[in-house]
């Protein structure tokens, strides 16, 4: 009887989740009355806003990316290594950009960071980019950080970083020619995740007016019909894809090291 509840469930969660998608997609093909095309899709790809917007984002993506493994592999290796009484206060502080939204954060980056203030970095693009980059980095943060502490979590930090010194490297090679390549798995994980919430935030884009895919994707909707169900479903292939890489990733890692 557990078992039958069990799938039950099972099949509960995956038509309340599918279903809305089913109907997404099949509107989305709708678009020349009577007759099934891919005309939607066609369009969204062939508009210069959507092949602008879009690359603006990878783009973002992937300077947030670099950005935030540069800061959280030193930190919270040197943490692991130094300092695991501040760890908790660490977690702590990763976790807060869960429970302050994004509006509250970038409202405060406008009030800091405006022309009349002491550092103007809203006052050129480079600057709001850059702005806008620490935005993003900080919206990602909790993930990028339980991404890289769970890969540290399996290896011996301190045996590692002994036979390194023993061998005379320096703490750069420690890091990022010892420590780095043996939790590369976990920081693709992050990283993918870093790319899907780049790709897909809209709040602090449109509120430092930067011309980002979240923000294209609102404006269509408010103006078309059957683009926005097109570019909902490319958005959420993207995600997805971003999702399934991490598990070919993990699968791939644990095989390596299976042969090994």
């Amino acid at each position: 009887m557990t078992r039958v509840w069990s799938w039950g469930a099972l099949f509960f969660g995956l038509l309340f989740f599918a279903l809305p998608l089913i109907g997404m997609a099949n509107f989305s093909l709708k678009m020349r009355r009577g007759v099934y095309s891919f005309d939607a899709y066609g369009k969204v790809l062939m508009d210069p806003s959507f092949q602008a917007t879009f690359g603006y984002s990878v783009i973002m993506a992937l300077f947030t990316i670099i950005f935030g493994v540069l800061l959280v592999v030193p930190t919270t290796y040197w943490i692991r290594l130094k300092m695991p009484s501040i760890r908790p206060y660490v977690e702590f502080i990763t976790l807060l950009p869960l429970v302050i939204p994004a509006i509250v954060i970038v409202f405060g980056y406008i009030r800091l960071y405006n022309t009349s203030s002491w550092l103007p970095l809203t006052g050129t693009a480079m600057g709001t980019n850059v702005l806008l980059m620490f935005g993003y980095a900080t919206l990602a943060l909790p993930y990028m950080y339980r991404a890289v502490d769970t890969g540290l979590r399996t290896i011996d930090v301190a045996t590692l970083t002994e036979a390194a010194q023993s061998l005379g490297a320096g703490w750069g090679t420690i890091l990022f020619r010892i420590i780095l390549p043996n939790v590369l798995v976990a920081v693709l994980s992050g990283a993918f995740l870093t790319f899907a919430i780049v790709i897909g935030e809209f709040t602090m884009a449109a509120l430092l007016n930067r011309p980002a895919f979240g923000p294209y994707m609102q404006l269509l909707g408010a103006n078309r019909a059957y683009e926005p169900a097109a570019l909902a479903v490319i958005a959420f292939g993207i995600t997805w894809a971003c999702m399934g890489l991490i598990q070919l990733v993990t699968r791939f890692s644990k095989h390596t090291r299976a042969q090994t």
